[in-house]
């Protein structure tokens, strides 16, 4: 890119070209590799500014290319004027000292320090378990933040706990008709109450705190008392089967607070002062079509209880008033109507709507060898994140949750996930790290008492296409994350994975990295201890290299690495 820059700005000072400003330098790789290692139509572009054939103003690119023969082995011109760009070698070799040097940090950039980010996500209402789609959720949301702070960010994750409302009202009134069914009192069970079996067992949980105090209670009181215990279960549920999947919120942020410390009514009454609500029969109203959304929303109703948006600008305007750059929000697709109103309250409050990002997460389709699976085997109803989670572990789950564009909906076969074969994406990646870790376990019975450090090692015997080839895939980890993270899409992450571990599975079973364990001039096959030849050594530093990246690229995502399978 700078080569082609500087080569740009050569010609225009020499009067060769004319433009002012250039257009977008895409470098792109070939679609067949006997091309080069990068492509660039930037001639093409220039050609009806500068009034110049395409090919022409190629060759004046390719003539004020500074240190053309220290860079590049190879410079082409395909007509109309592509240009076709292949580096040397040597380059490619000093990736291998950059992932030695940085290690752990290799990948990682500073373009977000100083900026403070909240993510949101999870925030599932506490009156159920967590279902497979929260994982999905879940997993996203992990990676986002993750990936965020690989790039410099101070990131923090924060579930929102929905625990005002209706929707707790009903969670109450569900499990205390339960427990009058345990004692054998039949009452009316509410309408749109949570008919799940787990309901059940949560009244059954906490039937022994309720007998002690039901005596002393009004109908009312106990159904409250009810509601108080069976949140305080499932909120505790939520964090275990959390935790289980590896996932520990930095924050928990309670509905219910905003409530009682008046902090709705302070941010709505800001909006009065900016003239952005405005009431109508009795009800207020966000003037939210001001700011692109298509409708005016309720905020408050004619009985004076607020609606769940009222909720969710104090919410919001108190994730501002923390001083976050920017906030993230992981949501279920089915919110998607959502962003409108959200961005507007953003613009409301006086800031970009682009300070509020939403990533929206699809729905997952569970299979079991192919077939749907609809219904839970523990309670014939909807299969919850933690089934899941124990059946085909916390690593396998996450990385499907990751393997596909969180917008797209997700097919997770079960079986699948649970191979120990190269058909399994996850058991693939991790098993290419494996197979690293034990390369390191032989290397040592062979006498190669540590792997070699790049800097010792002579590399430019790395010559071969297979071995250019991973050394590329490594350079490309650096932009793979920047681009995830911008795009707040870890899925890129677990392609690029994909990709590294293939690559790695090819050459390992094509080339020899280590030499044979006996001496062939030797008549018993005793192990003999070796050294290591340039070939060698620098074929170590790159199985180093790569097992570095794997493991950072599964870090960064949340999941193991294993060093045995």
């Amino acid at each position: 890119m700078t080569a082609l820059l500087g080569a740009l700005d050569g010609a225009r000072q020499k009067g060769q070209l004319k433009a002012t400003a250039w257009p977008a330098l895409n470098l792109d790789a070939p679609k067949r590799p006997e091309w080069g290692d990068l492509a660039s139509t930037v001639a093409m572009s220039l050609a009806s500014s500068e009034q110049k054939a395409p090919h022409d103003i190629a060759q004046i690119i390719v003539e004020n290319i500074s240190q053309r023969e220290q860079i590049f082995d190879r410079v082409e011109i395909v007509r109309p004027g592509f240009l076709n760009l292949t580096i040397k070698p040597a380059l490619w070799q000093e990736v291998l000292h950059e992932v030695e040097q940085q290690g752990t940090r290799y990948g990682q950039a500073n373009i977000g320090t100083g900026r403070r980010v909240l993510v949101e996500y999870v925030s599932a209402n506490p009156t159920g378990p967590l279902h497979v789609g929260h994982g999905r959720g879940a997993a996203v949301g992990q990676a986002v933040c993750r990936l965020l702070a690989a790039i410099g960010y101070d990131v923090v994750g924060e579930y929102y706990v929905n625990d005002a409302g209706r929707q707790m009202k009903l969670l109450g009134a569900s499990v205390y008709a339960r427990y009058q069914g345990l004692s054998g009192r039949t009452i009316d069970f509410p309408e749109d109450g949570y008919h799940g079996t787990y309901i059940t067992v949560i009244a059954q949980q906490i039937r022994e705190q309720l007998d002690r105090v039901a005596g002393e209670l009004t109908p009312r009181d106990l159904e409250a008392r009810c509601r108080d215990l069976a949140y305080r279960e499932l909120l505790g549920l939520i964090r275990d089967d959390l935790k289980s999947f590896g996932i520990e919120f930095q924050s928990w942020f309670s509905e219910a607070t905003l409530l009682e410390s008046k902090a709705v009514e302070r941010a709505l009454d800001e909006l009065k002062t900016r003239e952005l609500l405005f009431e109508q029969e009795g009800a207020w109203w966000f003037r939210s079509s001001k700011y692109g959304d298509e409708k005016d929303r309720v905020v408050r109703k004619q009985d004076g209880e607020f609606t769940y948006l009222a909720s969710d600008i104090a919410y919001h305007h108190d994730k501002l008033r923390r001083g976050y750059d920017l906030l993230v929000n992981v949501f279920g697709a089915d919110h998607h109507g959502y962003i409108p109103r959200m961005q507007a309250v953003m613009q409301a409050y006086g800031h970009p709507k682009e300070r509020l990002q939403v990533v929206l997460v699809q729905l997952v389709k569970l299979l079991r060898g192919g077939v749907e699976v609809k219904m839970s085997k523990r309670t014939g109803e909807f299969i919850t994140m933690r089934e899941v989670i124990d059946e085909v572990g916390a690593d396998a789950a996450k990385f499907y949750f990751l393997m596909r564009d969180s917008k797209t909906h997700l097919e997770f076969d079960l079986e699948l996930a649970k191979q120990r074969s190269a058909d399994n994406p996850v058991y693939y990646v991790q098993y290419a790290h494996a197979r690293i870790c034990s390369l390191w376990r032989v290397a040592s019975e062979r006498g190669i008492a540590r792997p070699p450090s790049a800097a010792e090692t002579d590399l430019t015997v790395l010559t071969d296409p297979d071995e250019l080839g991973l050394i590329k895939k490594l350079s490309a980890y650096p932009e793979v994350i920047l681009d995830s993270a911008l795009a707040f899409e870890p899925h890129r992450v677990t392609y690029y994975l994909q990709q590294l571990a293939a690559q790695l599975h090819t050459f390992y079973n094509k080339h020899r990295v280590l030499p044979p364990a006996t001496d062939p001039e030797r008549d018993d096959t005793a192990p003999v201890e070796i050294g290591t030849s340039n070939q060698t050594a620098a074929r170590l530093v790159l199985m180093g290299a790569v097992q570095q990246v794997l493991r950072n690229g599964l870090e960064v995502l949340g999941i193991s690495a294993p060093e045995h399978m």
